[in-house]
């Protein structure tokens, strides 16, 4: 299936689910081809024919994103490695969720959760470890009964009840044995949340050039960004701005997209232009010649100013 019929399954999936989508865009390279947004869920979505093809500058773009917009990000494939994805099975990329449409379908519009997950050696379950020490002491077994039971060490027992998975054919001994369900559930969109970055790892100097020193002392951070339609996000308090950069004949252009996507992630929009003067707005972003910028006082002020060319409140940061 090529890449773009998977994108179009995707967006056909997410609409059947109630979610509203970002419309489509042509950008390569690109961190993620659409965010959608339902009840307060926010995806972030990349979507691939190859798992394994997303790269870890790419998952470093999606976490970054995810991150500031109060987002989950996922990776929707078709395969991994020489074989297909299976249904009802979580793989992981960097840290990220990878499913098939599949899966996909089955978690939103069907409500069924993936039970599965992928790990080097084969597919795992996550077991509920208080449920087996409580059915095996209610029984008075020790660990090493169990564990002749099973087939395993009293160790690898004690891992169980300790939170470690296992492989899908102990679990249907474990639960056939006991006569109750004992594997949990994966919840796709209520992912760990990553760890926060590094100083190492913070892009300070992107190849898009922005004004970073000014705007730090605006008192906002920007995060720059390699493969997303915006070249960065820049935070201040709990208010985070999509930003692009560059000359108007290059940036007009991701104007009305960078437009779109903050109407669904419900954050605000700019682009800052280097050869012109003045400010006006495309859909929800505004537009704002470089030196205009640069006479802005303080982050309030820029904010503000994003508020008086049309930024609609009903959407705004919270």
């Amino acid at each position: 299936m090529s890449q773009e019929r998977q994108l179009q399954l995707v967006t056909s999936v997410m609409i059947s689910a109630g979610f509203e989508v970002s419309e489509k865009f042509t950008l390569r390279p690109r961190s993620f081809d659409l965010i959608a947004r339902n009840d307060g869920t926010l995806l972030v979505i990349k979507v691939v024919t190859h798992i394994d093809s997303v790269s870890e500058e790419a998952a470093f773009d999606l976490d970054v994103i995810t991150q500031h917009l109060g987002g989950v990000p996922l990776i929707v494939g078709e395969r991994a490695r020489e074989a297909e994805l299976e249904r009802g099975a979580v793989y992981v990329r960097y840290g990220i969720y990878a499913i098939s449409v599949a899966t996909l379908y089955d978690y939103f519009v069907e409500k069924i959760p993936p039970l599965v997950y992928a790990s080097p050696g084969g597919l795992y379950v996550n077991i509920n470890g208080d449920v087996i020490r409580e059915l095996r002491e209610r029984r008075n077994m020790s660990l090493g009964d169990l564990g002749q039971i099973l087939g395993v060490s009293r160790r690898t027992i004690s891992k169980y009840e300790s939170g470690m998975g296992t492989t899908l054919e102990v679990a249907i001994r474990i639960e056939e044995y006991f006569n109750t369900g004992v594997v949990e559930s994966i919840d796709i969109v209520h992912r760990e949340p990553a760890e926060p970055e590094h100083e190492g790892q913070k892009r300070k100097a992107g190849p898009a050039g922005i004004p970073i020193e000014f705007l730090e002392q605006l008192g906002m951070q920007l995060h720059t960004l390699r493969g997303a339609p915006f070249q960065a996000l820049l935070t201040f308090d709990k208010h985070t701005i999509m930003t692009g950069y560059g000359p108007a004949q290059k940036v007009i252009k991701r104007a009305a997209l960078i437009s779109n996507l903050s109407k669904i992630a419900k954050k605000h929009a700019m682009c800052i232009i280097t050869d012109y003067h003045h400010e006006k707005k495309i859909g929800r972003t505004l537009l704002i010649g470089e030196d205009r910028l640069h006479h802005i006082r303080d982050s309030s002020e820029l904010l503000d100013l994003i508020g008086d060319v049309g930024f609609d409140p009903y959407t705004s940061d919270s």
